[in-house]
């Protein structure tokens, strides 16, 4: 008599805690996430093999020597900040309280800096300074899971081996703001998620800056007050986005790192794949696509773009989709002249994160220099 109520109450149990796992999108989420878009894509390898068949990637990458890579440079900053020049804005101190939150063995101190935008977006920024230093910067920018806290291990990582890290989290997340917005005709609303951004795009501005400036500021920052060697930069998911465009545009990143962050359009036939807004915004990539960014990122003497693909990603670009693009991206620079372009591959694991064994390489490629 008594398994009927335990039944019901297991089931009851059962469904709120699927629900909780569903809004707050926590582990088992995106596996479930997985699994269900491989069921329900029935005729995913026919597509596959539709797509593959088609790629032509080399009639995509219109950069042939260095003017055409200045050029694109220069239409996307007129594109991002409305100018023809990078943003000479610097960011604003302020104070915070770390509460114990960061307690690595090599650091020395934290500043805070504060970059505030159109619409009230602003952007929250840590600059953690070693104890012990190599005179390198490695920017460091997580993507939509959280703030960069969520990349602590990460961030100990670089600042136990020297490095300053200036950790960064997407607009809208971790200690970042979400601001009210008036607009015209639709009234007041709530930036939460990226895809709203799309209501305050305008002719004069571009919301792709409110991922883009406050990296530019922050080096503006770094360079006026102190100096480094180099600066280096690595992203996750939203953030190996932000890593794939960025260094395209700014020859100051001289080797940058972007774990599951981007393939080109065509070949994001995966549901998981599609993106946020900002991975799809066409204006952008009507200037530049994807393969052009990777040439973009990689071009110049001593720069370096690695792609870092988690074979086994429960979330997004999992496999090996860079096999059917990486040479003619590779045969793009050599006809250029310089830079260099790679891709690593982590089969270690079955999570979305930047895992010990690719920091390993990481530390491993820069300090090839």
């Amino acid at each position: 008599m008594i398994k009927y109520p335990v039944i019901g109450i297991s089931i009851f149990i059962i469904f709120f805690i699927g629900i909780y796992v569903g809004s707050a999108e926590i582990f088992p989420y995106q596996v479930l996430k997985s699994i269900k878009n491989q069921i329900s894509n029935v005729s995913l390898e026919d597509m596959e093999n539709e797509v593959n068949s088609r790629f032509e990637p080399s009639n995509y990458i219109k950069l042939k020597n260095e003017d055409d890579v200045k050029v694109k440079k220069s239409q996307l900053i007129d594109y991002i900040w409305n100018d023809n020049k990078l943003s000479n804005k610097e960011p604003t101190k302020i104070d915070i309280e770390t509460d114990n939150d960061f307690q690595f063995r090599n650091l020395d101190n934290i500043e805070a800096l504060e970059i505030k935008m159109e619409h009230n977006v602003n952007s929250i920024i840590y600059i953690f300074h070693p104890l012990e230093k190599n005179n390198d910067v490695m920017i460091y920018h997580q993507g939509h899971s959280g703030g960069f806290k969520n990349g602590k291990l990460t961030i100990e990582r670089f600042v136990n081996s020297g490095y300053t890290v200036a950790a960064f989290s997407m607009p809208l997340i971790g200690m970042n703001d979400k601001p009210m917005v008036e607009l015209e005709n639709i009234g007041l609303i709530k930036l939460q998620k990226h895809n709203q951004f799309e209501f305050v795009k305008t002719d004069e501005f571009s919301p792709i800056k409110y991922f883009l400036e406050p990296i530019n500021q922050t080096l503006n920052y770094l360079e006026k007050n102190y100096e480094f060697s180099k600066y280096h930069m690595i992203g996750i998911s939203g953030g190996g986005w932000t890593t794939t465009v960025y260094p395209a545009i700014d020859d100051r990143i001289s080797k940058s790192f972007a774990v599951s962050g981007s393939i080109p359009l065509p070949l994001r036939y995966k549901i998981q794949d599609i993106g946020d807004w900002e991975q799809n915004d066409p204006e952008l990539y009507k200037i530049s696509n994807y393969l052009e960014l990777y040439v973009m990122n990689s071009v110049g003497e001593g720069r370096e773009f690695v792609q870092i693909f988690n074979r086994y990603d429960p979330c997004c670009f999992d496999g090996t989709p860079y096999e059917l693009y990486q040479d003619e991206v590779k045969t793009a620079l050599r006809e250029i002249g310089s830079g260099q372009f790679s891709i690593f591959l982590d089969e270690s694991h079955r999570e979305h994160k930047i895992s010990e064994i690719t920091i390993n390489y990481v530390l491993e490629n820069i300090e090839e220099d």
